[in-house]
Protein backbone atom coordinates (compact mmCIF):
# COMPACT_ATOMS: atom_id res chain seq x y z
CA UNK A 1 0.00 0.00 0.00
CA UNK A 2 2.86 2.40 0.79
CA UNK A 3 4.24 2.10 -2.75
CA UNK A 4 0.78 2.54 -4.24
CA UNK A 5 0.32 5.78 -2.30
CA UNK A 6 3.71 7.00 -3.49
CA UNK A 7 2.93 6.02 -7.11
CA UNK A 8 -0.36 7.94 -7.04
CA UNK A 9 1.55 10.89 -5.56
CA UNK A 10 4.00 10.74 -8.46
CA UNK A 11 1.16 10.66 -10.98
CA UNK A 12 -0.57 13.57 -9.24
CA UNK A 13 2.61 15.63 -9.21
CA UNK A 14 3.45 14.94 -12.86
CA UNK A 15 -0.14 15.53 -13.99
CA UNK A 16 -0.18 18.83 -12.14
CA UNK A 17 2.96 19.94 -13.97
CA UNK A 18 1.47 19.00 -17.34
CA UNK A 19 -1.74 20.87 -16.55
CA UNK A 20 0.11 23.99 -15.43
CA UNK A 21 2.06 23.91 -18.71
CA UNK A 22 -1.25 23.65 -20.58
CA UNK A 23 -2.62 26.55 -18.54
CA UNK A 24 0.23 28.78 -19.69
CA UNK A 25 -0.25 28.03 -23.40
CA UNK A 26 -2.42 30.08 -25.74
CA UNK A 27 -5.35 30.67 -25.88
CA UNK A 28 -5.61 30.39 -22.10
CA UNK A 29 -4.68 33.35 -19.97
CA UNK A 30 -2.77 33.44 -16.74
CA UNK A 31 -4.09 35.73 -13.98
CA UNK A 32 -3.14 39.33 -14.64
CA UNK A 33 -3.99 42.69 -13.15
CA UNK A 34 -5.57 43.84 -16.41
CA UNK A 35 -7.94 40.83 -16.65
CA UNK A 36 -8.24 39.19 -13.23
CA UNK A 37 -11.45 37.33 -14.10
CA UNK A 38 -9.81 35.51 -17.04
CA UNK A 39 -8.11 33.27 -14.50
CA UNK A 40 -11.43 31.75 -13.47
CA UNK A 41 -11.91 30.11 -16.87
CA UNK A 42 -8.41 28.60 -16.92
CA UNK A 43 -9.47 25.13 -15.78
CA UNK A 44 -6.06 23.44 -16.34
CA UNK A 45 -4.53 25.92 -13.90
CA UNK A 46 -7.05 25.17 -11.16
CA UNK A 47 -6.98 21.42 -11.74
CA UNK A 48 -3.18 21.47 -11.70
CA UNK A 49 -3.19 23.45 -8.48
CA UNK A 50 -5.58 20.90 -6.94
CA UNK A 51 -3.40 18.01 -8.07
CA UNK A 52 -0.33 19.65 -6.50
CA UNK A 53 -2.32 19.73 -3.25
CA UNK A 54 -3.28 16.07 -3.67
CA UNK A 55 0.36 15.18 -4.40
CA UNK A 56 1.42 16.90 -1.19
CA UNK A 57 -1.15 14.98 0.86
CA UNK A 58 -0.14 11.70 -0.74
CA UNK A 59 3.52 12.50 -0.07
CA UNK A 60 2.67 13.13 3.58
CA UNK A 61 0.80 9.81 3.73
CA UNK A 62 3.78 8.05 2.15
CA UNK A 63 6.12 9.62 4.72
CA UNK A 64 4.03 8.04 7.47
CA UNK A 65 4.85 4.63 5.96
CA UNK A 66 8.31 5.05 4.41
CA UNK A 67 11.60 6.59 5.52
CA UNK A 68 12.22 10.12 4.25
CA UNK A 69 15.45 9.07 2.54
CA UNK A 70 13.39 6.68 0.41
CA UNK A 71 10.09 8.51 -0.13
CA UNK A 72 11.60 11.80 -1.24
CA UNK A 73 13.99 10.43 -3.91
CA UNK A 74 11.36 8.08 -5.28
CA UNK A 75 8.73 10.83 -5.51
CA UNK A 76 11.11 13.38 -6.98
CA UNK A 77 12.76 11.04 -9.47
CA UNK A 78 9.46 9.48 -10.45
CA UNK A 79 7.95 12.88 -11.11
CA UNK A 80 11.00 14.00 -13.11
CA UNK A 81 10.83 10.87 -15.29
CA UNK A 82 7.05 11.11 -15.73
CA UNK A 83 7.21 14.79 -16.67
CA UNK A 84 10.05 14.15 -19.13
CA UNK A 85 8.04 11.43 -20.85
CA UNK A 86 4.83 13.48 -20.76
CA UNK A 87 6.54 16.47 -22.32
CA UNK A 88 7.61 14.29 -25.22
CA UNK A 89 4.27 12.52 -25.68
CA UNK A 90 1.86 15.39 -24.99
CA UNK A 91 3.73 18.54 -26.02
CA UNK A 92 5.94 16.92 -28.69
CA UNK A 93 9.03 18.40 -27.08
CA UNK A 94 12.33 17.02 -28.41
CA UNK A 95 13.77 13.84 -26.99
CA UNK A 96 17.54 13.79 -26.83
CA UNK A 97 19.60 10.74 -25.96
CA UNK A 98 20.77 12.61 -22.86
CA UNK A 99 17.16 12.75 -21.64
CA UNK A 100 16.82 8.99 -21.95
CA UNK A 101 20.18 8.39 -20.31
CA UNK A 102 19.28 10.76 -17.49
CA UNK A 103 15.97 9.01 -16.84
CA UNK A 104 17.71 5.62 -16.76
CA UNK A 105 20.37 6.91 -14.37
CA UNK A 106 17.74 8.43 -12.08
CA UNK A 107 15.79 5.17 -12.02
CA UNK A 108 18.97 3.20 -11.33
CA UNK A 109 19.94 5.57 -8.52
CA UNK A 110 16.54 5.37 -6.88
CA UNK A 111 16.58 1.57 -7.20
CA UNK A 112 19.89 1.50 -5.34
CA UNK A 113 18.61 3.85 -2.63
CA UNK A 114 15.45 1.80 -2.06
CA UNK A 115 16.97 -1.69 -2.47
CA UNK A 116 17.02 -2.43 1.27
CA UNK A 117 13.57 -1.00 2.00
CA UNK A 118 11.46 -2.99 -0.45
Amino acid sequence: MKWFILAIGILSNASASVLIKMAMMAPRKFPSLSEPMAALSNWPFWLGLGLYGAAFLLYAAALARLPLNVAHPVLTAGAVAAVAMSSILIFREPFHWTTGAGILLVIAGVALITARVA
